[in-house]
């Protein structure tokens, strides 16, 4: 029976039967190719300016759905078999796993979020001494560091405390919140007891991070400390130590815990979070050199124990082993408002476009919650073998750098030799330190063909496409529960910011040497994952067909022209857009969400085409005309609370739109005005005589009034009071640029 179970793999692809989507999605496609179809023969008939500007933006609408429908079309489900996996490999033989988590900032990023995330880690399901945690500092704040420090004092009471009662949930801001007091398979007055005194700890542990926020510490009063009494965010000398230190290799202690700030300089280029992440990755390699690394985010917290166990049935799988570089896990969150009135939470998303990217050559890397191979990460290829070769030094020093200790362990890792621990990582901190220091990669292949890739702010959605030139896949894993809970941006300026990052980033990819299309052309990557990368990517291009098509009915209505189609074509628009509605609430409720919260997702995918996203257009084209270049902005976190019952989120009055001073309110601002000018317009009587009776007609107007209906958070932006209202800034300058619009269009 053994020999059975052993033959049977532990992870499958099953196919996703998605049969509706395919119809609907196909019904949409041919409708798009109607309605492109009659604006053709039209122009022989009448031509206009509004018109020749709507098939422009029609035709994009066309391609980027084409993209879409390509995407979705052969989704697949990952299944992992976690007790199969044991009949093959015993706990003994389970690979080691470096655990990597970063952090930039300790105002945006407070310290108890990396706190709760490390603990869970530290307390996953998995041999202890087979595990090392390290935690990126590159705010190289000392309150990060103590923090730290004093959540591996409580981690000795924790981790046991976990595993005693198999604790599901191990952040613990979450197992103390008030939904989660039942939170174990033991329920007896034992476990309560015991629940109620770890509480308590936390509770103290809080406190003590709380009260060092809020005054200076005492450098001088703590010799661990004085290494940062000299420093500033941006120069200071490495920074590493070694917190707490499985000495004895015990399965039953706590893994190794390694605080890491690398060395910056003024003017000197760190590369952001992709320079962070390389760093880890050499420190590591010198310390614990473990074949597989596990990389989250501050705040992506551990909500399955066992999820080593689950991407490891993937990786380790005689099949895995020769296609698959690394496993991702989909972000989802666990302080998710309801109706996700921001637009980013992202549920349907991964349910139905994530599973068709996992049934082409598999998901994107996301940049957090995902195990990669070592080997991979150094620049390994798919049809690569070295094991029974070995690296020239002279092409290792070209590649990796001058250190004679890191290159003999990133020749183990490539070689695919088995790990030996080591047994006191304190004696490689003097070469960890000339690693971790900034002019190490001068010369070398880090951030071009090793580690993470530099060259764009999203150096995640860039490393994944470079290893999938390679030839390699990824699979995307959802195991019950889910792996991992994070906190999604909890006010709109903070959306708005990382949408605006993402577009920038990835619209950076989209127009380099990394494009997705010359990774088609030359390397290993597959035509169909090609056109997956695409339709990502495109999303900065699509913010002009968009905002041109929302001044579209506005200019319409002010020169009382028309630009959507007549008699058929118009008949073919509106069953366009009913179906379209239809078809996506039918996701949405096929996916457990409310009517309320696709409403809101639609209302703010316009929102976000037509502000952040055309900000990261105009970054990456100022980049390319070398006038400026972009720059990697943190996303503010929320900061947890144990008592709040909901991941941290109390605030009475969340959900509401809140502004700020930023330009990228400007543009939704000018669009609300120009419909709201044109409605006046239009119910004044004061629009001129039409010309060839092509009159802006009740289409139009529909159009003018469902553009201030998406934008009506704006419209109240107009009355509100403080960070509720729009500043006067914005409205003057939205009002200059509509006004300037009405001018040109006039002709007054």
């Amino acid at each position: 029976m053994a020999n059975l179970h052993s033959s049977l793999p532990s992870y499958e692809r099953l196919p996703f039967k998605f049969h509706f989507q395919r119809v609907m999605d196909t019904v949409i496609l041919i409708l798009l190719l109607l309605l492109l179809g009659y604006r053709l023969i039209s122009f022989t008939n009448s031509y206009t300016f509004a018109c020749f500007l709507a098939f422009l933006c029609e035709t994009w609408f066309t391609i980027t759905w084409l993209l879409t429908v390509s995407t979705k079309w052969t989704p697949a489900l990952i299944k992992t078999y976690p007790e199969r996996l044991f009949q093959r490999v015993s706990e003994s033989e389970l690979p080691p796993v470096d655990l990597f988590v970063t952090t930039a900032d300790h105002e945006l990023e407070p310290p108890i979020i990396t706190v709760n995330t490390v603990l869970s880690l530290l307390a996953l399901d998995y041999p202890a001494h087979k595990l090392a945690c390290y935690v990126s500092d590159d705010g190289c704040s000392p309150l990060t560091f103590y923090a730290l420090v004093e959540a591996s004092k409580f981690a000795k009471l924790w981790v046991p405390f976990c595993k005693k009662y198999n604790v599901q949930t191990r952040a613990p801001y979450r197992c103390f919140s008030d939904k989660d007091i039942v939170n174990s398979e033991d329920s007896s007055p034992e476990f309560k007891q015991e629940w109620l005194q770890m509480k308590g700890e936390y509770e103290k542990l809080s406190h003590k991070i709380a009260a060092v926020s809020r005054k200076p510490i005492p450098f001088e009063l703590d010799r661990e400390f004085a290494v940062f009494s000299d420093t500033e965010r941006r120069n200071h000398s490495t920074i590493i130590k070694v917190i707490w230190e499985n000495k004895e290799n015990g399965s039953d202690e706590l893994p190794h815990l390694i605080y890491i700030s690398r060395e910056k300089r003024p003017k000197q280029p760190h590369h952001y979070k992709a320079g962070a992440m390389n760093v880890l990755t050499r420190v590591s390699g010198l310390m614990t050199n473990a074949p597989f690394t596990l990389n989250v985010d501050c705040d992506m917290s551990v909500n399955n124990p066992k999820i080593v166990l689950h991407a490891l049935c993937v990786l380790l799988d005689p099949k895995g082993e020769k296609e698959v570089a690394f496993v991702q896990c989909p972000q989802q969150f666990c302080n998710g408002l309801k109706d996700d009135p921001f637009g980013n939470q992202m549920v349907v998303l991964f349910t139905y476009l994530g599973a068709g990217i996992a049934g082409i050559q598999g998901p994107f890397y996301s940049g957090t919650n995902c195990l990669h191979r070592r080997k991979v990460i150094y620049g390994l290829s798919s049809d690569h073998d070295i094991k029974h070769g070995k690296l020239p030094e002279k092409e290792l020093l070209q590649t990796f750098g001058s250190s004679i200790e890191f290159n003999e362990s990133a020749a183990e890792a490539l070689g695919g030799k088995s790990y030996s621990p080591n047994n006191n990582i304190s004696k490689s901190l003097e070469a960890a330190s000339k690693v971790a220091g900034y002019g190490y990669e001068s010369g070398t292949a880090w951030g071009k063909q090793v580690g993470w890739k530099y060259g764009s702010t999203a150096e995640d959605t860039l490393t994944g496409l470079k290893i999938h030139t390679k030839g390699w896949k990824s699979e995307m894993i959802t195991p019950e529960p889910i792996a991992f809970t994070g906190s999604a941006p909890m006010d709109v300026p903070s959306s708005m910011s990382q949408q605006k990052r993402w577009t920038t980033g990835l619209l950076e990819i989209f127009f380099s040497k990394s494009s997705p299309i010359f990774a088609t052309l030359f390397g290993k990557l597959q035509f169909r994952q090609c056109l997956a990368y695409v339709w990502i990517m495109n999303w900065g291009l699509r913010s002009v067909p968009e905002i041109c098509y929302a001044v579209l009915p506005a200019y319409c209505i002010i020169t009382n022209s028309n630009f959507l189609p007549k008699d058929i074509g118009l008949c073919v628009a509106a069953t366009l857009f009913v179906i379209y509605n239809i078809y996506t609430l039918t996701e949405y409720y096929l996916t457990g969400m409310s009517i309320r919260a696709w409403w809101n997702n639609q209302r703010m995918t316009r929102i976000f085409a037509m502000n952040p996203w055309i900000f990261g257009f105009l970054r990456v084209m100022l980049k390319l005309l070398k006038l400026s270049e972009t720059v990697f902005e943190v996303t503010r976190k929320e900061q947890p609370s144990y008592g709040d019952g909901d991941c941290g989120q109390a605030d009475s009055d969340a959900g509401r739109f809140t502004f700020d001073e930023s330009h990228v309110f400007v543009p939704g601002t000018t669009i609300l005005l120009l419909q709201l000018i044109a409605l006046v317009i239009k119910f004044l009587g004061l629009q001129p005589p039409p010309q060839s009776g092509n009159e802006a007609g009740i289409g139009v107007l529909f159009c003018s009034i469902y553009l201030v209906v998406c934008y009506w958070p704006f419209l109240k932006g107009l009355f509100g009071k403080g960070k509720y209202g729009i500043p006067i800034s914005t409205v003057s300058k939205s009002a200059a640029l509509a006004f300037l619009f009405v001018h040109l269009c006039t002709g007054k």
